[in-house]
């Protein structure tokens, strides 16, 4: 019942489904729920990491014997300006599912996400597996990852000597110029390929037109993120 609210053994599910370290899609599934219900629930409890039914339950008893327009409880208390913690964490649930629907692992997407929807736009290892509730490991294996994507950066804190993990205003520039790498180094092995084969052979052909539309590929995206980054202005 899409529109009903949760129930006890709902929330021991979405437990039971964060302990074994599903992803919201697939919590979502097994209580027939829409994903972001899933979300705003564990958004609005304590987050991935301190999600806990009955603590849940208790909290959404407390929230229906309020009167209309009563504070609401900590967990999902309204933000110093005005924002909706539980939205944010929905936002973010939905970018990341977004991300993975376009090919990123879900660890990765989840990092990413997470780092998109915080406001510094940086987080250590340690605010990493506190905010999405996964294992150290889990966040130096997708953080290597972006990094490889060049779509965060490292920053070290010389005081503190702390590692974050940043994404800037110039994440999308360096990411498409590193496709546009890549794209070069697929059109030159493609070409080695066909002058081996032979350009006039069936194989040899075939490798030359994908070198030829790698190479023109690459260029064409260099040339537009260049020409977007001159329009863009400084910073």
């Amino acid at each position: 019942m899409p529109g009903a609210r949760l129930s006890q053994q709902d929330r021991r599910t979405i437990a039971t489904g964060l302990a074994e370290g599903l992803d919201y899609a697939a919590i979502a599934r097994r209580i027939a729920r829409p994903t972001s219900t899933v979300t705003r629930e564990i958004g609005r409890n304590g987050g991935p990491a301190h999600y806990r039914a009955e603590a849940a339950q208790r909290a959404t008893s407390r929230r229906a014997r309020r009167r209309p327009g009563a504070a609401r409880t900590a967990g999902g208390a309204a933000m110093a300006d005005g924002r909706d913690p539980a939205a944010i964490a929905e936002f973010a649930g939905r970018f990341a599912d977004l991300l993975v629907h376009l090919g990123l692992p879900r660890m990765v997407a989840r990092v990413l996400s997470c780092l998109y929807v915080t406001d510094s736009g940086s987080l250590t290892a340690a605010d990493l597996v506190q905010r999405l509730g996964v294992s150290p490991a889990s966040v130096s294996k997708a953080v290597g990852y972006l990094e490889a994507q060049e779509l965060i950066r490292r920053d070290r804190d010389e005081h503190s000597r702390r590692e974050s993990y940043l994404i800037d205003s110039d994440v999308w520039y360096r990411s498409m110029l590193a496709s546009a790498q890549r794209n070069a180094l697929l059109a030159e092995f493609a070409r080695d390929g066909a002058n081996l084969l032979g350009p006039a052979t069936p194989a040899g052909e075939r490798l030359d037109t994908a070198a030829g539309f790698l190479q023109d590929i690459g260029t064409d995206l260099v040339r537009a993120v260049e020409q977007r980054r001159r329009a863009s202005g400084p910073g």
